[in-house]
């Protein structure tokens, strides 16, 4: 997974940096500084003080995505990522004693709708019409008890930032950052939305998800092209699945099957906690204890079984739409923390970051034969072995067979001739630049280190990545190009201007 590191620097150039990157002292003894409590009930707690400014980032990250979903239910992990954003028993609502009866009539009105719809032919579109109407009706009815967008208003009247959550296909995770001194009111909202989170308006966000999917997908040719570049690359592994779910699915996502889902992964035994910035670790400990010490642990589903068959040949697909041509390539590879992993991440850097990368340099500023090129990495997540991806946009009048050919004659160097010296530290050295980068803010921290805590079990993958890095050479580099990038290892996938 391609990380934004880097490994031995000369001194000089580090007392530069010291100077423009203060946060580069506090990174150099991290591991030191941050603090890992594991709470009774499994849930991980790690601390980062940095008494810079009177605030603080705090990230959730709940060990689950699109991967975990059942068949029949993808793009249940995502739609769960917006119903937590509706409240819960004491958030959101003016009586919430009055809402459960109206909310249990809207369920089973929903659920009788759905299972006529699923009949298909054979369903009795009357019922289905006037059920609709009932529903309708309630869920007017429900509007007028439920008080919209309150958990945003309570952060933002107190000074929060960057409030948000993202749904990927290993993590879901949820993030804000606050003045110090209101610590507190984020453990009372999040402890409350993990154990009492409140299904409001479940089918009018049921539809604002499936209009998402028209537009991020049906709608969006490059959308499209990569919802089928990776389900073809991925034939049994969920990897293949999108994040989103598959319009039938979404269709019918039902309240019991995501009551279900969050109890089982949002529970605090599969959840990572980290906190980053000016606070006091026994007194933001206590915090945590007090709120989220009482949710009580749950049996975690089974480890997903699937994996993904060794590839036997190269697959390709094309799709011809009414848009500008597009090319996705991608050769199935280890994920992290194997070695490989971390010799892809330089080998990403020396294709295709930055104006003087190879990729660039020669399809872009040289030939002219493409408007865009970016190598991605840990495709599309990193619990499981995953794509080393290249996507690129081809220029008129060149086409994406010229592209692929002129990229595969760039990999055949890297199998071929191994890189040179100056080449590879200049790389290590960009990677290094963007490391530090992104520890100078506590949200970059909070990030990084719960996402390595919730992805590989240990937030020290952080502290430990450019030892590992640095020890990449340039035969390593070569070795794994000949391992995995090959064409019976290769996934292709073009879209092609539909001629008229």
């Amino acid at each position: 997974m391609r990380l934004p590191f880097r490994y031995s620097i000369p001194w000089c150039f580090l007392i530069v940096l010291m100077l423009v990157f203060p946060s580069l002292l506090q990174a150099m003894d991290l591991e030191a500084r941050v603090k890992k409590f594991v709470l009774k009930n499994g849930l991980t707690v790690l601390v980062l003080e940095r008494h810079m400014s009177p605030t603080v980032s705090l990230y959730i990250r709940h060990r689950v995505g699109s991967v975990d979903e059942k068949m029949g239910e993808t793009g249940l992990a995502h739609f769960l990522e917006h119903m937590m954003f509706k409240g819960t028993t004491t958030i959101g609502t003016k009586d919430y004693g009055k809402e459960v009866p109206i909310l249990s009539k809207i369920k089973a009105l929903g659920q009788a709708i759905d299972r006529e719809r699923i009949k298909g032919a054979k369903g009795d579109p009357e019922k289905i019409a006037d059920w609709q109407t009932q529903l309708e009706k309630l869920q007017i009815q429900h509007r007028k008890l439920f008080i919209p967008n309150e958990i945003d208003r309570l952060y933002t009247e107190n000074g929060a930032d960057h409030f948000n959550a993202t749904t990927s296909q290993d993590l879901t995770s949820y993030f804000v950052s606050l003045p110090s001194n209101k610590i507190e009111l984020w453990a009372r909202i999040e402890a409350d939305r993990m154990v009492n989170p409140v299904f409001r308006d479940f089918y009018v966000e049921r539809q604002v998800i499936m209009e998402e999917r028209r537009q991020r997908v049906e709608s969006d040719p490059e959308g499209k092209l990569y919802e089928q570049f990776l389900s073809t690359a991925f034939s049994a592994h969920p990897y293949g699945r999108p994040i989103l779910g598959w319009p039938s699915d979404m269709a019918t996502l039902s309240e019991d099957a995501m009551a279900d889902f969050v109890r089982k992964y949002h529970a605090p035994n599969n959840t990572v906690i980290a906190v980053v910035g000016d606070v006091n670790t026994p007194d933001t400990l206590k915090m945590i204890k007090k709120y989220f010490g009482p949710i009580p642990a749950q049996p975690l589903p089974s480890p997903l079984v699937t994996e993904e068959p060794v590839q036997m040949g190269e697959r390709r697909i094309r799709i011809a739409m009414d848009a500008q041509s597009n090319l996705m390539i991608g050769y199935h590879k280890p994920n992290m923390p194997h070695q490989d992993d971390y010799t892809f991440d330089l080998i990403e850097s020396i294709l295709a970051t930055g104006r003087t990368s190879r990729l660039y340099r020669r399809l872009v500023q040289e030939k002219g034969v493409a408007e865009s090129i970016s190598v991605v990495n840990g495709t599309p997540g990193s619990r499981y072995p995953n794509l080393f991806s290249i996507f690129a946009t081809p220029r008129a009048p060149h086409d994406t067979d010229e592209l692929e050919r002129l990229i595969g004659e760039e990999i055949e160097r890297l199998k071929k001739e191994p890189v040179p010296a100056e080449e590879l530290e200049k790389t290590r050295n960009q990677l290094r630049a963007d490391y530090i980068r992104g520890l100078d803010s506590n949200e970059g921290l909070a990030d990084k280190l719960s996402y390595f805590a919730a992805v590989t079990g240990d937030y020290r993958y952080l502290t430990t990545y450019l030892e590992k890095l640095g020890k990449v050479t340039a035969v390593d580099i070569q070795q794994a190009a000949q391992r995995y990038l090959n064409i019976e290892n290769k996934t292709v996938a073009g879209l092609i201007p539909k001629r008229n």
